[in-house]
């Protein structure tokens, strides 16, 4: 797993390559803010080897944050972060590895008959029950998250997974309750704090799409602080002794602020004050892990950022302009961005050499 030592030792070995903060804390140890996603591209033989050559690339340049999910790409995202993060001249103790839980995933590609696989692979095994399931394909019972974990440990081929996210909860919203949803992640929570306990992973979160930047009245909203309350009676129940909440993961870009914009999140998780989702996840030592940095791509290309934003961002492409606008946002950890081109990883990794905006230089854009 990531520790301390080894984070600090990789970030020690790039010297001044790097802008101001780009190596920033998470969890035990330091994660660059700059961090490899793997969600885009077809479950082919091409586009894997075109990953793991550019995750092997981001993992020895200066990248030591890598996401990953069970269903991306059929599950074979997993294994060749597992595949690159073996054959890299990286120590594992060095390299902060997330992986998600929450869609049920295909096994190398899409099957024929989706729904078929589904029942035959999942319902009649027992791992989940046709209620547990939401749009056919979301599920995030305690049985079948632990169940995605093992699968995804083995796919990744390591002994503890650093950060373990509940795949976008807000998904059950479509047919339970806001109150049944929490009910239901503390129980899951419950699972994830034993096998934390157990040195299977070293924290664990919800990475989320709607939930946290939609007004509180939205049917997709979900409260951090209420989450936060989950996480500690999780603990509690499971014998730890301080919950192993690390992280949250947001789309964040600037087509999409509003975790810093929107006043959407309680103080408390029974307050009515309001504030931002970066701001609450601050005040409560939670790491904040944007996705969808660069829109999927749309904002590496000329003209998609603003010409008055751009202007105050460094970089010499649009691409790092638009990463270092996600990573001067305050409160943010890390900004993921896709890593399936070795030429892109070259051009992501050297947003990094730019310095991000300072907090009232970050402000000032939305003035």
């Amino acid at each position: 797993m990531a520790t301390r030592a080894g984070t600090w030792r990789y970030r020690e070995q790039f010297g001044d390559a790097f802008g101001r903060t780009y190596f920033r804390r998470f969890g035990p140890g330091v994660a660059s803010s700059v961090g490899i996603g793997t969600y885009l591209g077809d479950p082919t033989d091409a586009v894997d080897d075109r990953y793991r050559e550019s995750i092997r690339l981001a993992l020895e340049s200066g990248v030591n944050h890598v996401d990953t999910a069970s269903n991306y790409r059929c599950g074979r995202s997993e294994r060749v972060v597992g595949e690159a993060l073996s054959e890299a001249a990286v120590d594992r103790e060095s390299i902060v590895v997330a992986s998600k839980a929450g869609f049920v995933p295909f096994d190398g590609d899409r099957p024929d008959d989706p729904a078929a696989y589904v029942h035959e692979a999942f319902l009649e095994t027992g791992i989940l029950s046709a209620d547990d399931l939401v749009h056919g394909s979301h599920a995030i019972a305690p049985g079948f998250i632990e169940a995605m974990l093992d699968r995804s440990l083995d796919a990744l081929g390591v002994e503890t997974i650093d950060v373990y996210y509940v795949h976008n909860p807000e998904t059950q919203l479509a047919e339970r309750s806001t109150e049944a949803v929490y009910d239901a992640l503390e129980v899951a929570f419950e699972r994830l704090e034993r096998r934390r306990l157990a040195g299977d992973i070293g924290g664990y979160g919800v990475a989320t799409w709607d939930a946290f930047r939609v007004p509180p009245d939205h049917e997709s909203a979900l409260s951090l602080p209420a989450i936060l309350e989950r996480a500690e009676r999780a603990a509690a129940t499971a014998g730890a002794d301080d919950h192993g909440f690390r992280a949250v993961q947001v789309p964040f870009n600037v087509r999409m602020a509003d975790a810093f914009t929107r006043a959407t999140q309680p103080t408390s998780a029974a307050d009515a004050d309001r504030c931002s989702l970066l701001e609450r996840a601050h005040e409560a030592g939670v790491d904040v892990v944007t996705s969808a940095s660069l829109g999927q791509g749309a904002l590496a290309e000329p003209g998609a950022i603003p010409e008055p934003i751009a202007d105050q961002l460094a970089g010499e492409t649009p691409a790092q302009r638009a990463i270092n606008f996600a990573r001067s946002a305050p409160g943010v950890t890390s900004a993921l961005v896709g890593a399936r081109d070795p030429d892109h990883v070259r051009e992501n990794v050297a947003a990094g050499t730019f310095d991000p905006l300072g907090a009232n230089a970050f402000d000032a854009v939305f003035e």
